[in-house]
Parts: C-alpha cells; sequence; structure tokens
C-alpha cells in the first residue's frame, strides 16, 4: 500500500503537572502535542504489514497508528497488574486459538454442574454470561423502532388525532413519529426483498423455458425467443451471473434475508428468553453460553481479538493489552439490543471485576434510558471505564440520536467514565475521518483506528473489518494498559489521558457523510485528537511517578 511520503506530525512535549495530594482526585493535565517534526520516515508497508497499521507510528511509519511498539519499550520491565476487559457484545468464539489462552474464568463458579456456586444469579457463568438466553445459538431481532411502532400500532392502529381522546394525544403523536420512522428505516429492506423476490420470479420463468432444475450460464447464452417478456427475464437473469451471482449464492443470500427480523412488526425475540424485557428487576434469565453462532459471533470475536489477541504466540495479530483477561458477555443480537440487556450486562461485569468494558454497539432508539445510565452511574460508583463505539452512520450525534451514551440532553454528562470513539483510516490526509463514522464536537471524544482492521473472527481465521465497532477496542486496549501500568489510576483520569495525550490532527478533512464538504479534525471530537498509546502512557507515568 502506497503511504505519504513526507508529513507534518504533532509529537510529545514536555506536560506540565499540577501537584495534589489526592491522586484519585488528581486533574489530568493536558498534553501539549503541537511540536511539528519537519521530517518523517517514509515507509511502504507490505499487504502484512498493513495488517497492523493501527499499532504503527505517525513518526517513523508515515502511518497515524497509535505508537503501540513505542508504548511497549517506555513500560518495558515494569510490573502490571492483570485487568479484566468485558466485551459486550454478539457472542465470541473463546476456542480461538489466539483467545483461548487469554480468557477469564469465574473462580467461584464449577463449570457444567448446573449449580450457581457464587450464587449470583447466573448458573454455570464461567466465561461469562448470555443474556440473549434460550438454547439456540443464534439470535434474530427485531430493530427498536420496530419494536416500538408494533407496540403502538396495536394500540392506535385506524385511529386519528381527532378520534383518540385527550389523555392519548401525547401517545397517539408518538406512535405517528414512530411510524414515520419505521416507514424510513425499513423501506430500503422492503425495497430489496421485493427486488430478490422478482430475480426469484424470473429464475423460476427461465429454468421453466428451459426444462432445466439448474441454470448455467451457457444456457442464457444461448437462449433465442421472442417473447419480450422472457427476454427481458433472461437478460435479468444473465445480469446475475456476469456479477459473479450464480443461482446457488442468489438463493444463499436470499434466504439469509428470508431470515431477517429487523422489520417484523409480528416477531417475538423474546420467546426464547423467558424473560418480561420491560421489568428491569427481572434478572434471572438467560445461560452460559457466550460463543452463539458461528454468523453472529464474528463481531465480537474480531473485536476481542483488537484488544486481547494472546501477544507473543507468533500466530495472528498481537492485540492492544498485554496483561489481560476476556469476560464474555453476550447482550447484542442481529437485531437491536435491549436497553434491559445493556444495563444488565454493564452491571454483570462491575460486580465480576471488569475495570475496563467494551461496548461495540448501538441504535437510534431508546424507550428505556435510564436503566443504562443508572448502570453508567453503578459502573461510576465501582471505578469501570466504560468505552464505546460512536456509530456508523456518518452523522453528527450532537444533532442525531445515538444509544446509548452519557447524556440525556445532548451536552451535560452525567458521568465521567464513559469514552466515546470516532473511527478513523489509515490514510494522513483529508481522508483520515472514515466515511462511515459519526462525529461530534461534544458527543464523541476522540478518533481511534477504524478502518481494514485485522483481528480474529472465528474458527481459527483472521479478516479486515471497518466500524468505529473496531476503533472502541482499540482505544479499549489503551486503556486496559493504562489500568495494567497504573492502576492508581481512575476510571475518569483514564478517559481524560487518553484525550488529553491523543496526537493533534492539524488539518482541513472530508466530513463523513458530507458530500465533499470539508471541516477541521478538531471539529469532529470533544479532544480534536486521535488515541497514542507511547503518548497516554508517558501522561499516566507522570501523573503516578511526577512531581
Amino acid at each position: 500500500m502506497r503511504i505519504l511520503k513526507s508529513v507534518s506530525v504533532a509529537v510529545l512535549a514536555t506536560a506540565t503537572l499540577a501537584s495534589c495530594s489526592s491522586l484519585k482526585n488528581m486533574a489530568v493535565p493536558a498534553m501539549d502535542t503541537s511540536v511539528a517534526l519537519k521530517s518523517a520516515k517514509t515507509v511502504e508497508l507490505s499487504d502484512k504489514d498493513f495488517n497492523h497499521w493501527a499499532h504503527r507510528d505517525l513518526v517513523s511509519d508515515t502511518v497515524p497508528g497509535m505508537s503501540l511498539a513505542k508504548a511497549y519499550k517506555f513500560i518495558e520491565g515494569k510490573e502490571s497488574t492483570q485487568v479484566i476487559v468485558g466485551v459486550i457484545d454478539s457472542g465470541i468464539d473463546i476456542e480461538h486459538e489466539d483467545l483461548k489462552n487469554v480468557l477469564w474464568t469465574n473462580p467461584k463458579e464449577i463449570a457444567g454442574n448446573n449449580i450457581d456456586d457464587d450464587k449470583n444469579g447466573y448458573v454455570d457463568d464461567v466465561y461469562g454470561w448470555n443474556f440473549l438466553g434460550g438454547d439456540s445459538v443464534d439470535a434474530p431481532e427485531q430493530l427498536e423502532i420496530t419494536r416500538l411502532y408494533a407496540k403502538a400500532k396495536k394500540r392506535f392502529e385506524g385511529k386519528t388525532l381527532e378520534t383518540v381522546s385527550a389523555d392519548e394525544k401525547a401517545d397517539f403523536e408518538m406512535f405517528k413519529k414512530y411510524e414515520k420512522g419505521y416507514e424510513a428505516s425499513s423501506k430500503r429492506f422492503f425495497g430489496t426483498m421485493t427486488r430478490l423476490k422478482q430475480i426469484e420470479e424470473n429464475y423460476t420463468a427461465v429454468k421453466k423455458f428451459l426444462g432445466k432444475d439448474k441454470i448455467e450460464l451457457k444456457d442464457l447464452q444461448a437462449v433465442k425467443t421472442g417473447d419480450k417478456k422472457l427476454q427481458a427475464q433472461i437478460g435479468d437473469v444473465l445480469s446475475m451471473f456476469n456479477r459473479g451471482l450464480t443461482e446457488d449464492a442468489f438463493n444463499e443470500y436470499y434466504d439469509s434475508q428470508k431470515k431477517n427480523k429487523n422489520y417484523s412488526l409480528d416477531f417475538d425475540g423474546r420467546a426464547i428468553v423467558g424473560d418480561n424485557p420491560n421489568d428491569i428487576n427481572d434478572v434471572v434469565y438467560g445461560n452460559g453460553n457466550v460463543i452463539g453462532s458461528k454468523d453472529v459471533e464474528s463481531h465480537g470475536t474480531h473485536v476481542s481479538g483488537i484488544i486481547l489477541a494472546e501477544r507473543g504466540n507468533g500466530i495472528g495479530l498481537d492485540g492492544v493489552a498485554n496483561n489481560a483477561v476476556l469476560m464474555s458477555v453476550r447482550a447484542v443480537p442481529d437485531g437491536d439490543e435491549r436497553d434491559k440487556d445493556v444495563a444488565l450486562a454493564i452491571r454483570y461485569a462491575v460486580d465480576n471485576g471488569a475495570k475496563v468494558i467494551n461496548m461495540s454497539f448501538g441504535k437510534s432508539w431508546s424507550p428505556n434510558p435510564e436503566w443504562v445510565f443508572d448502570a453508567f452511574k453503578y459502573a461510576e460508583k465501582h471505578d469501570v471505564l466504560l468505552v464505546h463505539a460512536a456509530g456508523n452512520d456518518h452523522k453528527d450525534i450532537d444533532v442525531k440520536e445515538n444509544w446509548p451514551n452519557d447524556t440525556n440532553d445532548k451536552i451535560n454528562e452525567l458521568c465521567d467514565n464513559v469514552l466515546t470513539i470516532g473511527a478513523m483510516s489509515s490514510s494522513y490526509n483529508e481522508n483520515i475521518p472514515a466515511t462511515f463514522s459519526n462525529y461530534g464536537a461534544r458527543n464523541v471524544d476522540i478518533f481511534a483506528p477504524g478502518v481494514q482492521i485485522y483481528s480474529t473472527v472465528p474458527k481459527n481465521e483472521y479478516a479486515r473489518y471497518n466500524g468505529t465497532s473496531m476503533a472502541s477496542p482499540e482505544a479499549a486496549g489503551v486503556a486496559t494498559l493504562i489500568r495494567s501500568y497504573y492502576p492508581e489510576l481512575s476510571a475518569s483520569q483514564v478517559k481524560h489521558i487518553i484525550m488529553n495525550s491523543g496526537t493533534e490532527i492539524d488539518m482541513d478533512v472530508l466530513l463523513p457523510g458530507g458530500d465533499g464538504k470539508k471541516v477541521k479534525f478538531s471539529s469532529l471530537s470533544v479532544s480534536g485528537k486521535v488515541v497514542n498509546a507511547y503518548n497516554a502512557l508517558v501522561l499516566a507515568d507522570k501523573m503516578v511517578n511526577g512531581k
């Protein structure tokens, strides 16, 4: 991959530290990263080396990574404390070759005896807990807007503002808002399903004409007919083949879309769970199956590897953190997560010792945000840092809804232990913000690598994924390093160390989703920076050991 041949880069300079008597309450100083170098080494990365671009250094490699090798040199020989990292996600392949040796295990639970040995309400929670419940490994679900609209539709369908009672008018107006949101969200999906059904009908018609159960490209090319409709159907099928979509591939994709329950108004994704999703006090549900299906778990497995893939084993990749273990908490279905599951997943991870929790998920509607707010505050009370992906809708979340978050008015934070992460690319130019990344001068804290990120996927495989879902664990890995080598620092301090020590990107960049509009990179987040592991550890060290 071609890398920029010269850069002007912000690097670490001297940080002025305020003295104080209490480390826990110590204010985190801002780090001066404004010193620009006049030259930088030019590096052409091979495809294999590009797999680890997020760990590279902007000065030595001309790649705007997190300076991880430099960070490890800084902490070489220092003592560390093992950190438990909770990953709330879709499921994780805990048998993966690069993860199996870094798993948290519940020391008070005896595996497989079907007894709640530690009396915490969760039977056989050896590696974590599955809040999606049931014996099935799959977890189809509706989107939140579908759930909201379906519930309101039963109450208000066929009614108008004029026919509802005065007491119902506010709820009716919300129903109309849900209806509009559902229609806007589902339009593309139902359009796609209509098109897929049309293609299926075309395949059927052409097979009937040919008298064959299977169609080959040569059959289509040899057809001669004066039937205009059949000609159009053959042309449609032929275009599928020319794009590499065989009948088998088409059927596989169509079948997968038929199983999609995101917009199904009648689907009950909670039937296999057995709880009341509207009761936050109904907490005894789920099971210890933290893996899930091979398809759904790929997201959680990829996220986990970014933070925790075993370092130094000579296979796959090295995760960001070295002295840490993985607690798997399954709460993200193939649809929108439930507020209740998110809240209880956070509390579970906190109660079982996690000091950093990664949350690579999100949605645009939240019927019970107060449950999640309470869980955030519970984590803050127990000194736990929550790292959350900003989302992939290339929108300004200072204006648009994005849940969960740590504010109910988009201005005032309810707690100081949540770090929200935008995604950046490997390009040190106007393309550095990922085209899909959400942003916000008040509600995104900092950016981290999130494009073409190489990590673990199920069945001992590896792949590159894009998303703020990948950027969040990069930052969570750095937070884990800080908490491991400087355990004296609070969750709030670690949050602000990461923000204050990031590398400044002083340039105009393309606004995600802005159709070519350019803005200052510094306007896209609170800090205006990108995560830098080396700078963060230096600042943490100065806070703990400096004057």
